[in-house]
């Protein structure tokens, strides 16, 4: 293996270790602060999300490039960490798309409640716990705020299962990568 090649392959493999792993971090952990209802840490999680997927565009570089010089392009590791990739590719657009729809469903319910004087506890983590606080206090229940928490809900449910999903398949390329 030439210097080149040891120079690309080191590339590879700091771009993955310091794009993939905090990528995934970021996206695992974004259910907890949408249950959480927390909109300023659920935004920077998105921001943070979409910065690293954007980075781990640099494994993919460093990786075809890597495959291009040592002509193994017509291996089958190869070719399935590749589709793989894409696959995780497709599936971070989807997370993302998910994250900004859970944060503008918590802004929304925010200045609904802002706007009507209603004040959801913000410990509880379902849409039925802030209409009998809101009824409890005299309010009339808030459909508007219960309608986007139940859309928070949805998308904290599938960001968690694709991002456990998005997890597994970075493992399996991990194993092709180290195995080969």
């Amino acid at each position: 293996m030439s210097f080149s090649e040891k120079a690309i392959l080191w590339l590879h493999i700091v771009a993955a270790i310091f794009t993939i792993g905090p990528g995934t971090a970021a996206i695992m952990s974004t259910p907890r602060y949408i249950r959480d209802r927390n909109t300023v840490l659920v935004g920077f999680l998105l921001r943070t999300t979409r910065i690293y997927a954007a980075g781990a565009l640099l494994v993919l570089i460093f990786g075809c490039i890597l495959a291009g010089m040592e002509h193994k392009f017509n291996q089958w590791w190869i070719v399935v960490s590749l589709t793989l990739f894409v696959v995780n590719a497709v599936l971070l657009l989807i997370i993302t798309r998910d994250q900004r729809h859970a944060v503008t469903a918590l802004v929304q319910s925010e200045e609904v409640a802002a706007a009507t004087g209603a004040i959801p506890a913000v410990s509880s983590e379902s849409a039925e716990d802030v209409t009998e606080s809101t009824a409890a206090a005299g309010a009339q229940p808030l459909t508007a705020i219960t309608g986007d928490i139940k859309v928070a809900a949805v998308e904290r449910g599938r960001i968690a299962s694709l991002g456990g999903v998005t997890a597994l398949i970075w493992i399996v390329v991990l194993v092709l990568m180290v195995w080969r």
